[in-house]
Parts: C-alpha cells; structure tokens; sequence
C-alpha cells in the first residue's frame, strides 16, 4: 500500500445493531420522544494494532432521524482499565469532523472524524466521549448491546471532564462503529454470533476469544464483527452475516483475511424435522460459499472455523436432528475446500467422552455459551500465520 490514504486500518469494531427496547439508554436518558439529550456518554473500548494517529467512526446506521453530534473527545481511561468513567488529566483529544466539532450524521449513514494526534499502543484501552444537545428524535437508536464493558451516561456537556462522579453505567456500547489507526499491516476480521461477541466472558476483561487471539499476536488488528443471536442466512438480532458482510467485512478498511465462525443459530432455530434441517444444512453450505466467492473477489483469505457443541441447550432436539446438521456442515467445513483455511473449533472444546457436549470445564452451564478458559482454547486453535 502507498500513499497516506492507504495506511489506515480499523483496529478495533462493534457491529452496529438496533438497540432493542430493553437496550436502549435507560431513563432519563430516554424518553419523550427524544434519547440521549443534553447527554454525555462516555465509552471504553480495546484497540489491536496501535499507531501515531488515530480516527473514530460513528454511526446512525439504525437511527430513525439524523443525529447530531456536538461534541467529541477522546482520551486514556484511568489507569489503563477498560469500563471506567474517570479519564487521565491532560490526555484529552478533540475530535472533530471535516475541521468542525459537530456533525450531523443523517439516518443509516456513519462519519469518520478527523485525524487526531492521539498514540495508541496494541491492546491499550481509548475512552471516547460523545455529547448530544439535542439528542436523537424518536425511538430508534444504533447500538451494540453485547459490549461485554461498561459505559457511562451523565446529563449535562462532561465531554471533556476528567471525572464522571455519579455517572450511570450501562453494559452496551451507543453510536460508537470503528477507530482507524495509521499503521498499515493486516486486519483480521472475525464475523460471528454470540459465542464471537463473548457471552460469558468477563464484563470489562476483555477476554472473548478473539480478544485473547489478539494477545497472542500483539500488534495485529483483529476486529470483532459479531453479535449475539447473529444468523448466516436470515436476519435475527441484528442483519445476517449475508446481508452485512459489504458493510461489516469488505468496507471496512484493511482488511485482508477473516474468518467465519457461524451457523449455529441458524440451525438451532430451524424446525428440527428431517426436512427442516436437510434445508438448513444445504441453504448454509451455499452460505458459505457466497461469503468466500464475494470476499474473495476483493482479496481477501477467508477462514472457517467447525461448529461447536450444544448438546444439552435449547437448541438440542431428543432426535438429534440438529446435532446431525452440525456433524454434517462440520464435516464439509474440514473436508469440503470451502475455505482457504479451517479452524477447529469443534475438537478444542468438545467434551472426549461426550462429542456432542461441551467440556464441562469451559461451559458457562448453558451448555452452549463458553467461559473466559473455553474462549481461551477457541484463540488457541487458530494458527497464528494466518495474522502474519
């Protein structure tokens, strides 16, 4: 790559959603028609690769009226930590947008600010601070609701206050897409659901398993472009991995590898009948090609990762229907040359004794959900000369 254009990658990403009701910001940041007013939110997120400069994307992807932005900060959070509302004194930044310090950002669009003088090392946590005067009109709002890290709410323009005493915590990210560093180098984007965004690890310990891939490679970006309930082929909590890879993989700058790791929603919501799962299983492998074929098309190395198991969830039927589908998409995802390289998350987690089931050591108890240890051992069967 040349030219200063060219050196920008994304090093770290929340794929955008609808805040659902139950995640929206909670009163007296919403209501009467109008969220976050006259509201500072202050949010801490990790970044991969680090770099001299940096710039933050926001979006309105989901907001049903444009959104006005008046003011935008960032900094370092107190002592490094991801999920504090205190910021050091005198590591503030302001963003700004086109050499302005508001912006409106109309409905479904994003802005990317200008660059700013703000070093950031791999794996160092960045405080971003966003106020809105005004708010947002109406009721949608575009969020990420597995943050897996706390955010702060406080009434009044604190933006650039070192102390947030009193503030509201809240365990979503708002409006916040992307930060861009100017390193150049790889971007590893990971595209996936729930067991991908990190329901059941840490809240504010950063330890999904593609965070603890990251620690494996620092320095590397590794974006997380996932989100719990996220399906393959059809939209559910959030659009399908088919209808946003333009927007959350092959528009997302640097990136040149990624891997998919997904499917499990789709058959655990499809019937489980003979004919049901038969569907599903041949409607995925077609799924899966798309992916490869249209990222391929751009450059980019696709990876699959191997379902793990959900036996004794929900999602598993006293017939095994859906515990068939999942051998037999697995079985073509290791032998069936779909992609440029397999991980195989199935064999590091699976319980020995019992296939079809976690290892009792990494399940959070809803026999499909991993701990922090099980996230631990998906990180580790990715080879990592697929970040070099």
């Amino acid at each position: 790559m040349t030219g200063p254009a060219m050196s920008w990658v994304h090093t770290w990403t929340a794929m955008p959603q609808a805040a659902e009701p139950d995640n929206l910001p909670p009163a007296p940041f919403a209501g009467d028609g109008v969220l976050l007013a006259d509201t500072t939110l202050r949010q801490t997120v990790r970044v991969t690769a680090g770099g001299d400069r940096l710039r933050v994307r926001l979006s309105n992807a989901f907001g049903g009226s444009a959104l006005p932005v008046t003011a935008a900060a960032v900094a370092r959070p107190v002592g490094g930590r991801a999920g504090v509302p205190d910021i050091c004194r005198g590591s503030g930044h302001t963003l700004t947008f086109g050499g302005r310090p508001a912006v409106v950002v109309p409905a479904g669009a994003q802005i990317v600010s200008d660059p700013v003088a703000a070093p950031v090392g791999p794996g160092e946590n960045l405080t971003i601070s966003v106020y809105l005067a005004g708010g947002q009109a109406g009721p949608a709002l575009t969020a990420h609701p597995g943050s897996r890290t706390t955010s702060y709410l406080m009434a009044g323009d604190r933006h650039a206050e070192a102390e947030l005493a009193g503030a509201t915590g809240v365990e979503h990210w708002y409006l916040i897409s992307g930060v861009e560093v100017d390193c150049g180098g790889p971007v590893f984007a990971v595209v996936g659901d729930s067991l991908t965004d990190g329901r059941g690890s840490t809240t504010d310990g950063n330890d999904r398993w593609p965070d603890q891939l990251s620690a494996r490679k620092p320095g590397v970006a590794v974006v997380n472009q996932a989100a719990g309930g996220n399906r393959v082929l059809d939209d559910g909590l959030g659009p399908s991995v088919l209808a946003r890879l333009d927007r959350d993989v092959l528009a997302v700058s640097g990136v040149d590898r990624m891997l998919l790791f997904a499917g499990v929603n789709d058959i655990g919501t499809a019937p489980a009948t003979a004919a049901g799962q038969d569907r599903v299983t041949g409607d995925l492998l077609v799924a899966f090609r798309q992916v490869v074929l249209r990222a391929q098309a751009r450059g980019i190395r696709v990876y699959g990762a191997t379902l793990t198991p959900f036996g004794g969830h929900d999602y598993d039927d006293p017939d095994g229907a859906r515990e068939a589908t999942r051998v037999a998409a697995n079985d073509a995802i290791r032998h069936g040359r779909i992609f440029d390289g397999v991980a195989d998350f199935d064999a590091a987690v699976r319980d020995p004794a019992h296939p079809r089931q976690l290892r009792p050591a990494y399940d959070t108890g809803d026999h499909l959900h991993l701990n922090p240890a099980g996230y631990g051992a998906l990180a580790g069967a990715v080879p990592l000369d697929w970040l070099t």
